[in-house]
């Protein structure tokens, strides 16, 4: 583990959240985010008339579910240091440097970066499974960590 990382975590008596319960935090709010979306194109996915129908409707709003992601990621971290899903599993998100929420850019930069290693295979999330401090690729480019609440 990082010795700067380690020496803050001890002295402010913060503990690092586990992986197991990041993973039913990310569970939690990817449930939240697509029923939302299912229930804002419920309408549309009633008028499908077959499996090919449906596909071409999600594909359609594809940027509309990445920008929701995006805001909801970025307001929660921002206002309450979680999303609703890290809120349920007791856990939260803060910025290295002040030990508080993250600022806009910062929460900003972290749910951009959050979709990009989604995109790619979930890459960054398996990272933060090795990475000694959990840190995903969204926790390394913002700088922050995620402790027990």
């Amino acid at each position: 583990m990082n010795e700067e990382i380690e020496k803050l975590l001890n002295r402010e008596h913060l503990q690092l959240a586990s992986i197991k319960k990041r993973a039913v935090a990310f569970f939690i709010d990817e449930m939240l985010l697509s029923f939302l979306l299912i229930i804002a194109m419920f309408d549309s996915f009633s008028k499908a008339q077959s499996v090919e129908d449906i596909i071409i409707l999600t594909n359609t709003y594809v940027m509309q579910y990445i920008i929701m992601k995006i805001v909801y990621q970025t307001f929660f971290v921002m206002q309450y240091g979680a999303t609703l899903g890290k809120l349920a599993m007791k856990i939260r998100v803060i910025d290295i440097a002040t030990l508080d929420n993250p600022n806009f850019a910062v929460s900003l930069n972290r749910a951009i970066f959050r979709i990009i290693s989604e995109m790619i295979f979930y890459l960054g999330f398996l990272w933060g499974m090795f990475d000694p401090q959990r840190q995903t690729w969204h926790d390394k480019t913002a700088k922050t960590l995620v402790i027990d609440a």
